[in-house]
């Protein structure tokens, strides 16, 4: 097999493998990535695998240096949520300050609200994490994918200000839309005594 083949069979294996077996996944994207490592996607599918298995010191080095090489922000949700699981919540929101940020798409711009959100609970300002989330995105009448993981995020936020009746309200609107089960809303609901 010729070497660009090689390369595309690690990334597809990378992108089969991602959500069943993320460590393996991983394993894939640094075979890519010996072969190819000034390849903005190849850079791009470290990061994303190394942000799935939980490494995210590599994903952080390799999303900067996809985004070095292809100019994309794009990924500047996973950059702040790196920040965050390396225990830097204040790096993180500086990641969700940056100009580029207002380039997001929506489901990006969603992304990032809730890192933001997650930092501010981070930094123990739990009223801030409530208002990070708040406006058009979640008012929306409009059910998207990532409805729930910011309703979700939202009730979660709302529990951790002290708003127990208010986050109640918010899982349960969260169980009637997560259709996929992406959250553990129904647990969570029970937890509150809200059970569906």
């Amino acid at each position: 097999m010729a070497q660009p083949d090689v390369i595309a069979g690690h990334l597809v294996a990378a992108g089969l493998l991602i959500e069943s077996d993320p460590g393996r996944a991983f394993a894939h994207a640094q075979a890519a990535k010996a072969l190819a490592g000034r390849s903005g996607a190849v850079r791009e599918a470290v990061g994303v695998t190394a942000y799935a298995a939980g490494d995210y010191a590599t994903a952080l080095a390799e999303l900067r240096a996809a985004r070095r090489i292809t100019g994309s922000a794009e990924h500047l949700p996973l950059l702040a949520d790196c920040e965050r699981g390396l225990g830097r919540p204040d790096r993180a929101l500086a990641v969700a300050a940056e100009p580029e940020a207002k380039q997001l798409d929506r489901p990006g711009q969603v992304e990032l609200a809730i890192v933001v959100s997650g930092a501010r609970r981070d930094l123990g300002q739990p009223e801030a994490a409530v208002l990070a989330l708040q406006g058009r995105e979640l008012d929306s009448d409009e059910v998207n994918d990532w409805t729930p993981r910011l309703w979700y995020a939202y009730a979660d936020a709302l529990l951790a200000a002290g708003r127990t009746d208010d986050a109640r309200q918010w899982f349960t609107a969260t169980v009637a839309v997560d259709e996929d089960d992406t959250t553990d809303a129904v647990e969570r609901l029970e937890e509150l005594g809200g059970g569906s």
